[in-house]
C-alpha cells in the first residue's frame, strides 16, 4: 500500500554519518558514548533519584557496558541517538541526552536526559536539550520533537521549559515507575527546515 506522503526523513539519513559531536552552551559537549564511560554510567543508576524516574538500574559495570554498545546499534540502525554530554574541557561526563523512539517518515522523536548527581542544578540538562534539539530540528531535519516526564519531576518540567518545549497536556496513567502508575507532561518543539539528503 504506497504512502500518500513523502518521507520527512528517509532511511539512511543519520546511520550515513558517524555520530555528530556538539557544543553545547556553557562548556559542554556532546560527544558518543564510549566503553571507557562504563564505570561512571554505572555509577549515576546506583543513585535513588535516577531509581524513581527511571524503569531501568544497572547492576554492573559491564551492564553499563553493554547499554553503550546497544546505544551505538541504536545509532547504525536508525532506532535511537544517545550522547553523553560532557565537560568540554575535562571530559567529564556530566550527562546524557537522547533521541528515542525515531520514526524518519514522520520525521519525529522523543527526547530524554539525565544528569548525573554531582552536576545537577547547573542547568546541564537545558543546555544538553537545547544543543540536541537545535541540531535535530534544524540540522538533521526532523519535524517534530516530544519530551515526556512524570507530572511530579518538576526539576524535569524546568528542563523542558528552558530548552523551549511547550507543554502541550497530561498524558493520564501513561508509564508505570516502580511506585505504580504516573501521568506524564507532554511536551513538543516543531522545526521548519528542510531535512538533510542522506
Amino acid at each position: 500500500m504506497p504512502f500518500l506522503t513523502s518521507p520527512v526523513l528517509t532511511a539512511g539519513t543519520l546511520a550515513s554519518r558517524p555520530q555528530p559531536v556538539l557544543p553545547a552552551d556553557g562548556g559542554l559537549l556532546l560527544r558518543p558514548w564510549r566503553a571507557g564511560d562504563a564505570p561512571a554510567v554505572y555509577e549515576v543508576f546506583q543513585d535513588p533519584l535516577m531509581h524513581q524516574w527511571h524503569a531501568r538500574a544497572a547492576d554492573s559495570v559491564d551492564e553499563a557496558g553493554d547499554w553503550i554498545r546497544e546505544w551505538h546499534q541504536a545509532w547504525d540502525g536508525e532506532r535511537e541517538a544517545h550522547w553523553a554530554v560532557a565537560d568540554a574541557g575535562s571530559d567529564a561526563l556530566l550527562g546524557r541526552v537522547a533521541l528515542r523512539e525515531l520514526r524518519l517518515h514522520d520525521g519525529t522523536a522523543e527526547v530524554a536526559y539525565w544528569t548525573v548527581p554531582a552536576a545537577r542544578g547547573w542547568g546541564v540538562a537545558a543546555r544538553a536539550t537545547t544543543a540536541l534539539t537545535r541540531w535535530a530540528l534544524d540540522e538533521a531535519g526532523f519535524h517534530r520533537l516530544e519530551l515526556l516526564h512524570a507530572v511530579r519531576n518538576e526539576s524535569s518540567c524546568r528542563v523542558a521549559t528552558r530548552a523551549g518545549f511547550a507543554l502541550e497536556g497530561t498524558k493520564r496513567s501513561a508509564v508505570l515507575q516502580p511506585d505504580g502508575w504516573h501521568d506524564m507532561h507532554l511536551h513538543a518543539r516543531v522545526g521548519s527546515r528542510t531535512p538533510l539528503a542522506p
